[in-house]
């Protein structure tokens, strides 16, 4: 009897990366999908999955891991639907509408805690009980994973929109964010960046002054990262993260406003050790979403 493949998906705010692969995470098939609207994006998702299944063999679960804010609650009528989004289209369009034509199971969650949960697995938190992942990039998101679990309350951790302190003689950009203005999003995410400066991070002939400025931002996340959730390590990745220089000041930032406080083995002096980059680079969103399709194929044969 041929083992069932598994779906997955990581759907980010301007690409999707669909995949096919078998139960031990081996990649078969895989594919990149603009993020347009739904009506364009979805049925070529479809498309892929169908044709993947024709050569590769049937699916036998989808995992989902989806920028937000979206419903991850599997008590909810409203259960991997997109809400709250500016993203023309998307709010109230339900992933397992869209695939329920497959007629196979799917788990949704957040793309941060499918990467999150991927480098737990396979990735620079391998060893962790608690991990924090932080992707900075076209928004700005955390997703937290406890013993292979990805936390939450009523709905999944917002830390894009928490407010840093700002100073605006320092930066008088107000920010750009449509529900905050001046929120971490709003101030240190890809948009925000060219926005304020009309160039990205890597475009840019010097970056000492913003990269200093993006990286006092994030500290602040990382701050409160360490003191609400106290995880073994913090990942940050994304694109704007590749900045040269940022991670390092990073973590010099953070160190500085820790202020000795927190004293643990795990924080080594520099932080080098404890914030890092992703060990997976970009695969770790599409290995947490075959790993959330894992637990909906084995969720199907319970």
């Amino acid at each position: 009897m041929t083992t069932p493949l598994i779906g997955a998906i990581e759907a980010g705010g301007t690409k999707f990366v669909i995949a096919v692969a078998r139960a031990d995470g081996t990649i078969l098939a895989q594919r990149r999908v603009d993020t347009e609207a739904p009506s364009v994006t979805m049925p070529q998702v479809l498309d892929f999955f169908r044709a993947a299944a024709a050569e590769h063999g049937p699916l036998g679960g989808i995992g989902v891991g989806s920028f937000g804010p979206v419903d991850i609650d599997p008590a909810s009528p409203t259960y991997g639907a997109i809400t709250r989004t500016p993203k023309p289209g998307w709010a109230g369009s339900s992933y397992l509408e869209w695939l329920a034509p497959l007629g196979v199971p799917v788990v949704v969650d957040t793309d941060v805690n499918a990467a999150a949960l991927g480098e737990w697995q396979a990735g620079a938190g391998q060893g962790t009980t608690t991990l924090a992942y932080t992707t900075v990039g076209t928004g700005i998101g955390t997703g937290v994973v406890r013993q292979g679990r990805p936390c939450g309350g009523f709905t999944h951790y917002e830390t894009g929109h928490i407010l840093p302190r700002r100073d605006p003689a320092r930066d008088p950009f107000a920010g750009s964010c449509p529900y905050h203005g001046d929120c971490l999003e709003g101030l240190a995410s890809g948009p925000a960046i060219i926005a304020r400066y009309g160039l990205s991070l890597d475009r840019m002939a010097d970056t000492t002054e913003a990269v200093a400025l993006i990286a006092d931002y994030l500290s602040d996340l990382a701050v409160t990262l360490m003191l609400v959730h106290a995880p073994d390590r913090l990942i940050f990745g994304g694109g704007v993260m590749k900045a040269p220089g940022l991670i390092d000041s990073l973590r010099g930032r953070t160190e500085t406003k820790l202020a000795g406080y927190v004293g643990h083995a795990r924080l080594d002096p520099g932080l080098a050790s404890y914030i890092v980059g992703p060990g997976l680079g970009d695969l770790a969103g599409i290995t947490g979403a075959i790993a959330l399709g894992r637990s909906a194929m084995a969720g199907a044969n319970v």
